[in-house]
C-alpha cells in the first residue's frame, strides 16, 4: 500500500455509513474534510470507541514505539504478524477506524518513463472505506501527544490490484467495523476479523488519475483520466 490517502467527506458521512448507535464525539468540525491527497505524517480523521461514545479526532498517521530512535514512523502494519509481533505490541489493543474516501498506488508509466502513473482506487458501491487501524491516542479534546499516531493494517493484494501493489488496506464493511470498534470484541476475534474478513479485492475499482497529484501540495480533487 502506498502511503497516500484520500478523505473529503464530512465526518457525518462516515458516521452515518458506519450506523453505530453510541453517541457521536466530534472534534473535526461538521464540514467536509476536503482532504483530497493525504500524505504520511498528516492529521487525518479516524474514528474510534471511547467509552461508550464514538469518537471522530483527527490524529497523525504514523507512528512507532518511543524506544525505536533510528526509523521514521511506520504507516503501515501487515496484519499476518500486528498481533504477536513486539513492534506494535502497546497498540494492538487500541482500535481504530481510518475512515477514507479512497487510496492512491503508483505503477510506471511506459510512456512517460520519468514519471509514474498515479491510480485512486475505492469501493466500486462507491461507499465510504473503514481501514482496520491501531493506535496511541489522547484522551478526548486533550492536546495530542507528540507520541500519538496510527497505523493501517494491510494485507495481501491477493495478486495485486491491476499490478499496482501486492499490498491493500484491511477495508472492513460496516458490520464488521463495528464489531472491531467494540470494547466488547476480544483480542482474538479482532485478530480474525483484520486476517479472515476484510473485502475482497473484487469489492473494489481502480482508475488513472492526473499526475498532479503526486505533488502533495496539491490538495484540491484528484482528476480522473479519460
Amino acid at each position: 500500500m502506498c502511503g497516500r490517502l484520500s478523505q473529503y467527506r464530512g465526518i457525518h458521512d462516515f458516521v452515518d455509513a458506519l450506523s453505530m448507535p453510541n453517541a457521536l464525539v466530534n472534534t473535526v468540525g461538521d464540514e467536509p474534510l476536503n482532504r483530497y491527497n493525504l500524505p504520511p505524517t498528516s492529521m487525518a480523521a479516524v474514528l474510534r470507541c471511547e467509552g461508550v461514545h464514538l469518537l471522530a479526532a483527527d490524529v497523525r498517521w504514523g507512528w512507532k514505539p518511543n524506544w525505536d530512535k533510528g526509523t521514521a514512523r511506520r504507516i503501515n502494519a501487515r496484519v499476518e504478524k500486528v498481533a504477536h509481533g513486539p513492534y506494535f505490541r502497546q497498540i494492538w489493543p487500541h482500535r481504530a477506524l481510518a475512515a477514507i474516501d479512497g487510496w492512491f498506488e503508483w505503477v510506471a508509466d511506459p510512456d512517460d518513463p520519468k514519471h509514474k502513473q498515479p491510480y485512486l482506487i475505492r469501493l466500486k458501491n462507491g461507499e465510504p472505506i473503514f481501514c482496520a487501524s491501531i493506535g496511541q491516542f489522547s484522551p478526548p479534546h486533550a492536546e495530542p501527544a507528540a507520541d500519538d499516531g496510527f497505523v493501517i493494517l494491510t494485507a495481501d493484494a491477493e495478486g495485486g490490484m491491476v499490478d499496482i501493489h501486492d499490498r491493500r488496506p484491511v477495508v472492513l464493511a460496516p458490520d464488521l467495523a463495528e464489531e472491531w470498534l467494540s470494547h466488547d470484541t476480544p483480542k482474538e476475534r479482532a485478530e480474525e476479523i483484520a486476517l479472515l474478513q476484510g473485502c475482497p479485492v473484487q469489492c473494489f475499482e481502480w482508475f488513472k488519475v492526473d499526475k498532479a497529484v503526486g505533488n502533495v501540495r496539491n490538495g484540491g480533487p484528484w482528476r480522473p483520466l479519460e
